[in-house]
Order: structure tokens, then sequence, then C-alpha cells
């Protein structure tokens, strides 16, 4: 568990430049969840040149900024990564440049800490490149999926990368392996989606006219007696969007805890299917320093692959 005992000083270097105060300190102060970390800026124990300012701030190269001593309780800090998860990330590089880097994420590792979550991905890799004076996601995946999930080094590629992002220059395919027999004429799905509360705390997707314009393309790969495999390319990028799109479709995700029906829930248990069947298999993006296109792959999980082989037969 990381903590400071004395006041901090940092100047602000030209690379760390436009990136927000509260992302700062997570990287700063290792093991303090956000929480903490948003009550002690609003408080203004946290200074950027003498001055308070708020969790959205933006640094500037030049800055000079005051962090406070810190002691974490043990129920608030946020895991020390294990040695079994600093393996398993540092196995997960697929590619990395200058400026990013794309990981494999194993299934069920969040990307973010937080909701009872001790520490994310995001949290345990800045532990172990703490090489790195930035590191930010680029985009998400959900905590159930593998595949390609890319971030950014320098906070210039994290704002290329998302303008790339926002403006549909990046390419991400998905393969899923779905209930019953996909129309190979069903090539995409249009249905707006909503977000709600389950009642629980957990937050779900719905199909809702009045929700967010969202859209996925689908393309079937192989089929099977019972089941599908087909490419997903998302869009839009909503929560969830490629798992609810499919239900809707009437063939939900094997594996899915969320929006399975009766015959995606029989089916996953009768092919022994220990996680959701969802893999970002491929993503395409413009490297930040000179706009030219890098394609970069994930190989589908063993648990994946012997669960193919299984509806194969």
């Amino acid at each position: 568990m990381a903590e400071g005992r004395e006041v901090q000083w940092v100047d602000i270097a030209q690379e760390q430049s436009g990136q927000r105060i509260d992302n700062f300190l997570m990287t700063r102060l290792k093991g303090a969840p956000r929480a903490l970390i948003y009550r002690i800026v609003r408080k203004g124990e946290v200074r950027v040149n003498k001055k308070r300012v708020k969790v959205d701030y933006r640094l500037q190269a030049g800055d000079l900024v005051r962090i406070p001593p810190l002691r974490l309780a043990p129920r608030d800090a946020v895991k020390d990564v294990s040695d079994n998860l600093r393996d398993l990330l540092v196995g997960s590089v697929i590619m990395e440049g200058p400026d990013w880097m794309v990981l494999n994420k194993p299934s069920g590792l969040a990307v973010h800490g937080g909701s009872g979550v001790k520490i994310g991905l995001i949290e345990a890799l800045r532990q172990v490149r703490d090489d790195l004076t930035f590191l930010e996601l680029v985009h998400r995946l959900d905590r159930d999926t593998s595949g390609c999930l890319l971030l950014a080094k320098s906070r210039d590629a994290l704002v290329t990368l998302n303008e790339a992002l926002k403006k549909h220059g990046m390419d991400k395919r998905y393969l899923a392996l779905v209930a019953g027999r996909w129309p190979a004429r069903k090539t995409y799905e249009s249905a707006r989606l909503d977000r709600y509360d389950a009642g629980n705390g957990e937050r779900r997707v719905r199909v809702d006219p009045n929700g967010k314009v969202s859209r996925t393309h689908f393309a079937v790969v192989e089929t099977f007696e019972k089941a599908t495999l087909i490419e997903a390319e998302p869009v839009t990028g909503r929560t969830h969007q490629i798992r609810v799109h499919a239900a809707h479709a009437g063939h939900a995700l094997l594996g899915d805890d969320k929006y399975a029906n009766r015959e995606s829930g029989l089916l996953t248990k009768q092919l022994g299917l220990g996680r959701l069947f969802l893999h970002a298999r491929a993503l395409t993006f413009p490297e930040p320093s000179n706009g030219r296109p890098v394609t970069v792959k994930a190989p589908l999980p063993e648990a994946l692959e012997d669960t193919l082989n299984r509806v194969r037969r």
C-alpha cells in the first residue's frame, strides 16, 4: 500500500501538460481510491501554484503541485498488485509504440477500480509500469470481455486517439458466440439503448425508443446446429451495446449473465462455458505521430477456443 508521510512538491513537465489533476494524483498516490482523491482536492489540500483547483483542472507545464501527506485506512486502499496479476499484465501486452500500448485484456478483470472492485486494470498497470509518467485508457471493455484494449502513454496521444474514436477513425471487431442461427441477411442492429438502475446498484442497458442512438454491424462467421459465431463491429460505443443488440435480435450471447434468455442459458450450461463469449479480436487505429493505420489482433483465449471445438462436435 502506497502512502505519503510528507508534503510533496511536484513540477509538471511538458509531457504531463493537459492531464487532469485527478488522474495525475491517481498515478502519484498509488493505492488511493478515486473518492479520496476527489475529497482532498475539494478540501483544498491539493494546490496548484498555491491555489485551489477543481478535480477537472488540466495541468500545464511549469505548474507546481502540492500533494498532502496521505494515510490510507486498510479498507480504503487500492490493493497492491499481486505477483500473479503483475505477470498476467506483463504477458498481456500485444504491441507497444512510443506513446501507446495494446493489451489482450483478460476476462474477469475490470478496467477501472470502484463499486467494490479494489483494483482495476489501469490502476494495476500503473503500478506495474511505474517507468511511465502518464498512462490512460483510450476506450473501455466490459469486465467479462477479453481482447484488444488500447492505452495512451502521453497526453498528446490520448487526445489524438480520442478524436479518432469520436470521428469513427478507429475500427473495432469482436467475436461473439450467440444462441440459435443468426440470419445471414441480418447485418446490422440500430435499436436505441438506455442505461438504467437494475435495483441492486447494478447498471444495465435496455432497448428504449427514447434511448441513445446505437448501431452495430454484424456478420456471420460460422453457423452451427444450435449457435452462430458472429463478428460484431460497434459503430457507436454504448455500454453493453453488442450484448443488448444481439439479445434484442433474438440471439443472446453465450455466457452472458445479464442479458441471457432461456435458450442461451441452457446452451451455455451444456457447453460448460464459464465466461462471456465476447472477444475484441482486432483493433485498427491511427498511429498518433503520423496517422498511419496500425492493426493489432488478439488471439482467442483457450477457454473460448475449447468452447468452439465442443460446439463443432
